[in-house]
C-alpha cells in the first residue's frame, strides 16, 4: 500500500503522463514493482494507460504536491493582464500553484523579482519583462539556481521562448498596408514610419522589418521609399508627444505607419488627426488589444489592421509547456503564439464577445494606461 501511494505521489498533477522509466526514477522502486503496482492502480481507477509503457494520473492530488510556477508579469497593461488571467485559469485547471509578481516595466524591479522567485523555490519561471539589457542577468540568476525559464515575448539567454513570431507578424501587417495603399492611394505614398521599441532588442525590431517586406510584396518599388524609425517606448501620452513633434517637422506627406504595438498605433492615429492629417496616413498595429479592436469598429478609421496574438489564450499553451519542461521531455527552443490579422471586416467575427448592445460600432472606450484615463477617439 505504501509503495502504491509513493507511485501516486510521483505524479505532480492530475492528468500528468509519465513513462515507466520516469516512475522508476521518481520512486526508486524497481521496474518490475512499478509495472505490477501500476496495474493495480489502473484497476482501481486512479490512473490509465496513455500508450505503451506510459501512464496518465486520474487522481486529484493534494495541492502540496503540485508544481509551483513563478510568473513575472510585464506591467499592468491590458495585454499583460490578459496573459496573467489566462495563466491563473490554466494553472487552476491543472492544480498547479502560480506565484505572480509584477515587473512594472522596470529593469530594476525585474531583477528584484527574480531574486524573490528564487528565494521562494519555484520549480520553473515564466519571465515577461521588456529590457534586453537585463535579460542575461535575470537568466543567469535562474540558471545558477537550476530553475528553468520560459521567456514570454522577449528572449532570455538559455530560456525557452514563447510569444510572437515577430517577422511573420510584421509581414501580415505590411501586406495589409500594401493592399490598402494599392486600393486607396494607387500605390503612391511618400514615407514609411516604423514605431519601434529599441529597449526590447533586435528580435522585436523584426516586426518593423516584416512590415517593410510585406509592403514590398504588395507594392512594387516600396523598398525605395524612405523609412523613418521612431522610438515608441512608454505610455500612450509619451508616444503621442513624440509623434506630434515628428509631424511638426515637415509638410503633409502620405505616410504608412507600422507600429510595434497597439498603444503606439493608437497614439500615431491621434497625432495625425490633431495635425489635420487624417487623410494622409494609414496605420497598422500589433497585439489586437481591446482598444485597437474598438478603433477598427470606428467608421472612417485609418487603423487598417492589427495583428492579434490572443494573450487570453496564452495560459493554455504556457502551463502545459512548463509541465513538459519539468518532465524533462524534449521541446523546441521557440514556441510561437497564434497570429491573425484583425481588420474592420473580421473583428466582429473573431471577437464577437466585444460587442455591446445592438450596434457593432463602439463609440468610445475607456482605457487606463499608467494610471491615466484615456477616452478613445470617437467618444464624446
Amino acid at each position: 500500500m505504501l509503495r502504491a501511494c509513493s507511485l501516486l505521489r510521483a505524479f505532480r498533477y492530475e492528468g500528468e503522463v509519465l513513462a515507466l522509466p520516469e516512475l522508476v526514477e521518481r520512486t526508486a522502486l524497481s521496474k518490475t514493482t512499478v509495472f505490477r503496482l501500476m496495474a493495480s492502480i489502473i484497476a482501481g481507477g486512479l490512473a490509465e494507460r496513455a500508450g505503451k509503457g506510459r501512464y496518465r494520473c486520474l487522481a486529484q492530488l493534494a495541492p502540496t504536491r503540485s508544481v509551483r510556477l513563478g510568473f513575472a508579469a510585464q506591467t499592468d497593461s491590458e495585454f499583460s493582464r490578459n496573459v496573467t488571467a489566462s495563466l491563473q485559469a490554466a494553472a487552476a485547471r491543472r492544480q498547479v500553484q502560480l506565484l505572480t509578481v509584477n515587473n512594472r516595466y522596470s529593469a530594476q524591479q525585474a531583477v528584484q523579482n527574480a531574486d524573490y522567485l528564487i528565494a521562494e523555490r519555484v520549480d520553473l519561471v515564466l519571465e515577461f519583462q521588456t529590457y534586453e539589457r537585463v535579460a542575461p542577468v535575470i537568466a543567469a540568476k535562474f540558471l545558477d539556481a537550476k530553475i528553468p525559464v520560459i521567456a514570454v515575448e522577449i528572449p532570455h539567454p538559455g530560456a525557452t521562448y514563447f510569444g510572437a513570431n515577430n517577422y511573420q507578424a510584421g509581414l501580415l501587417a505590411g501586406r495589409a498596408l500594401g493592399r490598402w495603399a494599392k486600393d486607396n492611394w494607387n500605390s503612391n505614398f511618400d514615407e514609411i514610419v516604423l514605431l519601434d521599441l529599441p529597449i526590447a532588442g533586435s528580435l522585436l525590431e523584426l516586426r518593423g522589418s516584416g512590415v517593410v517586406a510585406g509592403l514590398d510584396e504588395q507594392v512594387r518599388g516600396a523598398d525605395s521609399v524612405p523609412v523613418t524609425r521612431l522610438d515608441a517606448k512608454g505610455s500612450f501620452d509619451r508616444v503621442l508627444n513624440a509623434m506630434r513633434k515628428f509631424l511638426r517637422q515637415g509638410k503633409l506627406r502620405r505616410r504608412l505607419v507600422g507600429a510595434v504595438n497597439d498603444v503606439a498605433a493608437l497614439a500615431a492615429l491621434t497625432a495625425f488627426e490633431e495635425a489635420g492629417a487624417h487623410d494622409y496616413c494609414a496605420v497598422v498595429g500589433q497585439n489586437g488589444i481591446r482598444q485597437a479592436r474598438a478603433e477598427l469598429r470606428r467608421r472612417g478609421t485609418r487603423l487598417i489592421g492589427t495583428v492579434a496574438y490572443f494573450p487570453e489564450r496564452y495560459g493554455d499553451d504556457l502551463v502545459p509547456l512548463a509541465l513538459t519542461i519539468l518532465q524533462g521531455k524534449p521541446i523546441p527552443p521557440a514556441v510561437f503564439a497564434r497570429h491573425q490579422l484583425l481588420t474592420a471586416k473580421n473583428v466582429n467575427l473573431v471577437y464577437a464577445h466585444d460587442i455591446k448592445g445592438p450596434s457593432a460600432e463602439f463609440h468610445h472606450a475607456e482605457w487606463e494606461e499608467d494610471g491615466k484615463l484615456w477616452l478613445a477617439r470617437g467618444g464624446s
